[in-house]
């Protein structure tokens, strides 16, 4: 399975971080007060103070050579912790250091870029080098690397937390700026927002000059105000690869987009997907499916040319267009988490369907037809799912699965309660959905599992797990949005004797042997996406 970041499961490493690295990030006695727009921005991290020196550490960089923390004495050093394999918050990360340097003109001498990989598995001179080729950065940083043993020790010196969940890598998006004479003075964390990446970089230009002898002008006058993301309901008109436009979103009909960097190739068939978007586009027309839009995540390429390199390489020329999203905008609007990324948009400008290429596989045309078809066709129409209207609907159900209905929108028992309802389930297929009330996207596709449990229960279990909630939060919840089935209460690592979780929502699909089949982390965006995963993985078997 290819291994990725999850940008939820930072939420935890965030905490661990505060607390592995106490230390480090004790605030200074007079820390500069955060600009107003910097404070309210959820997508830009402003800094937290640090004090005390760097740990020092001498590893390998990507030409082989050794290297040392204390051989930069003398520079400012932003040091960045990053997976090279990454195709998820790395790229923002290192795309935001080359902007800080080179936002300070000829003082951008006087910094250094490091990083050290936090990819446990991919930790050869060859894994860093490869990652600072596609990126173009080869000789504008140093990356460095070592055997894991040596990794983990410094990993733990900086407080950084790695691990793998569900053969996904997840590691702290770290950022630390050190003062020439190799103090720590600032820690920032890469948030999941291609849009706010040039802010970032300023952030890092300006710590940088105010720790560089005669405080050098930084050329650049950004505010630090979220910027608007670009969302499907907007239509917009893109910049077209080899020229002209391409209009996208509200009012241009469904559409089906697939996001990507030239850099995706490291670790996956990106022209082997590119390629099989061909034979999807050949048909679309005929089978009444949305056409292929290419979004190139211009944002975060190394350069210009970049995209027209990579598309000239291909062994046929594309039959689609291929938009640049320049600023971000668009990536963000879209919900872009990893790349490459499918987007299935309706023509009012409702995301239907997305899929990570980067994790879950390349899609044959006949497989991305079937998801992109499922994602499209609308659930039946039933009644309003009321606590009166269930059980009508779910009238003669067997015994085991009327037990889970008569128990509709109630809030039980601990994670061994519900080990204990699986275990006496066993014979029948069980639908397990992880959610909280505070979470926007465990929200949105509530209803899709009202519609779901009351179609499908008389042979499928449905169970809600509230995680990391209040009881009082979770039962109005609850109250105000009517499903067939209980829910019960745990914490995010309690689900361990289950699965890992690495975020939420998450759904799990058992099967009547009481074995995981299957784990579809994110939300679901339409009613055919999560019936098609109920007969795939629920009723299949």
């Amino acid at each position: 399975m290819r291994l990725r970041r999850s940008p939820i499961a930072w939420l935890i490493f965030l905490a661990v971080v505060l607390v592995a690295g106490a230390i480090l990030t004790r605030p200074s006695s007079s820390p500069r007060a955060p600009q107003s727009d910097l404070a309210t921005n959820p997508v830009l991290d402003g800094g937290q103070p640090l004090q005390g020196q760097a740990a020092n550490f001498a590893l390998s960089d990507e030409f082989g050579r050794r290297v040392s923390l204390r051989s930069f004495r003398g520079r400012v050093v932003i040091l960045a912790f990053n997976d090279s394999q990454c195709t998820t918050v790395c790229p923002l990360t290192t795309t935001a250091m080359v902007d800080a340097k080179a936002m300070l003109g000829s003082a951008g001498s006087r910094v250094q870029l490091l990083g050290i990989d936090a990819n446990p598995t991919a930790t050869s001179v060859k894994d860093v080098r490869a990652y600072s080729t596609l990126h173009g950065m080869l000789h504008q940083w140093r990356f460095l690397t070592a055997p894991y043993a040596k990794l983990k020790r410094v990993w733990k010196a900086y407080g950084i937390a790695v691990q793998i969940i569900q053969g996904q890598i997840d590691h702290t998006p770290a950022l630390f700026v050190i003062s020439p004479q190799g103090r720590l003075e600032k820690l920032y964390l890469t948030r999941m927002s291609y849009s706010s990446i040039p802010q970032l970089g300023q952030l890092l230009a300006r710590e940088a000059s105010s720790l560089l002898p005669g405080h050098p002008r930084v050329r650049s006058h950004l505010t630090y105000a979220q910027v608007a993301s670009i969302t499907p309901r907007t239509g917009v008109t893109l910049p077209r690869a080899g020229g002209g436009k391409v209009q996208m979103g509200y009012g241009s009909g469904p559409q089906l987009h697939m996001f990507f960097a030239t850099w995706d190739s490291e670790v996956l068939g990106l022209g082997a997907q590119l390629e099989r978007l061909n034979r999807y586009q050949a048909t679309a027309a005929a089978r009444h499916l949305p056409p292929v839009v290419g979004v190139d995540e211009g944002s975060v390429e190394p350069s210009p040319r970049a995209l027209p390199s990579f598309l000239a390489r291909l062994s046929s020329p594309l039959s689609y267009p291929v938009a640049i999203d320049t600023s971000g905008r668009v990536a963000d609007g879209y919900g872009v988490q990893d790349e490459p990324w499918f987007v299935l948009t309706s023509g009012a400008g409702r995301v239907l369907w997305f899929y990570d290429v980067a994790t879950q596989g390349l899609l044959s045309p006949a497989a991305l037809a079937k998801d992109v078809r499922a994602a499209l066709r609308a659930a039946p129409k039933l009644p309003k799912a009321t606590p009166a209207a269930i059980p009508s609907e779910l009238a003669g159900s067997p015994a085991p699965l009327a037990a889970v209905h008569a128990q509709a929108g109630e809030l039980l028992g601990s994670e061994s309660a519900l080990a204990a309802r699986i275990r006496a389930l066993r014979g029948y297929p069980i639908v397990v959905n992880a959610w909280a009330s505070w979470c926007g996207p465990c929200q949105a596709e509530f209803p899709l599992f009202a519609s779901a449990s009351a179609r499908y229960g008389r042979r499928v279990a449905f169970l809600g797990v509230d995680t990391n909630d209040l009881p009082g939060d979770a039962s109005s919840f609850l109250a105000k949005h009517p499903v067939s089935y209980p829910s019960y209460q745990s914490g995010l690592s309690d689900l361990s004797s289950l699965t890992a979780i690495i975020g939420l929502p998450t759904t799990i699909f058992i099967n009547r042997a009481g074995k995981i089949v299957h784990v579809h982390s994110y939300e679901y965006a339409a009613q055919g996406s999560l019936d098609q995963d109920i007969a795939s993985y629920a009723l299949a078997g």
